[in-house]
């Protein structure tokens, strides 16, 4: 590795690049169930959000994971609680706007549906979701159901870089990932490579939390074409769940994210391909 991405330090000027392969953004809170949360609050909830979010879709509910040093294990009470109402989406007009409830969890998605979507940086898309939990909360207040009690926020990155950007084969690997590299210089045995899932975690400082990487070959849902995924995802929580502790997990988790990716990717695919600015 380059250096530690998890380091103490503050970190002023992270790296920027005109043209970040980034897909999809999400920031996410889960937090106690909310029991008193029933199906028809859903539609209620729905009206404040429906004029740009109009198209509303039930979806598997996600699996609690909080973590924790000894694990990552949610228990049985949590899972049973939020299993028993689906996931809810509200999807905004031109389908990059992406708002998630369960009974368990708050999340707001930024994806690229096209091309031509340009990433509106962490800025924009951590001021959405703020806005929108807020929402969530006044909503939750005014009807007397329970308040928020949060459990852990996360924030995941999902880059994909297109098959030719920097590479050719999936032996090329190393070309994007350096800590990477498949040696196709030499005789091998076994043929070339087909399919690859890497994944590992890592802590981050002062127990706030992991992150979580995920490197894995996949077929794109924009143009088809092969390509790699690079997922970073950043579980844990500050030492008080206040708002202003919220808002600097989240701005700590950005900067996990940003270095980790940095480190994790070629010098010079970031300079040629990306067009990384400092």
């Amino acid at each position: 590795m380059k250096g530690d991405p998890l380091s103490n330090q503050e970190v002023h000027d992270l790296p920027e690049y005109d043209n970040p392969p980034v897909t999809e953004v999400v920031c996410g809170i889960l937090f106690q169930p909310l029991d008193q949360f029933l199906l028809p609050y859903v539609g209620l909830l729905w009206n404040e959000f429906r004029e740009d979010y109009p198209i509303c879709k039930e979806v598997t509910p996600l699996f609690p994971i909080i973590e924790n040093p000894g694990g990552t294990q949610p228990s049985e009470q949590q899972i049973n609680a939020s299993m028993t109402q689906p996931r809810i989406w509200f999807i905004q007009k031109d389908q990059t706007g992406l708002i998630q409830i369960q009974r368990d969890r708050f999340l707001y998605n930024w994806r690229k549906t096209k091309i031509t979507d340009e990433y509106p940086r962490y800025a924009n898309v951590s001021a959405k979701f703020r806005y929108y939990l807020q929402i969530f909360n006044h909503f939750l207040n005014e009807h007397d159901v329970q308040s928020v009690v949060p459990l852990q926020y996360e924030m995941t990155y999902v880059n994909q870089v297109r098959r030719n950007e920097g590479w050719a084969t999936f032996e090329d690997i190393g070309k994007v990932f350096p800590d990477f590299a498949y040696r196709s210089d030499v005789p091998r045995f076994i043929s070339s490579v087909e399919d690859f899932n890497w994944r590992t975690s890592f802590h981050l400082p002062d127990g706030n939390g992991r992150l979580h990487v995920i490197i894995r070959n996949a077929s794109s849902q924009v143009n088809n074409l092969d390509e790699l995924v690079l997922e970073l995802t950043v579980r844990g929580m500050e030492h008080d769940d206040s708002t202003e502790s919220m808002n600097a997990w989240f701005d700590m988790a950005h900067k996990v994210i940003v270095r980790s990716f940095a480190d994790l990717t070629s010098d010079e695919i970031q300079r040629t391909i990306w067009r990384r600015r400092n």
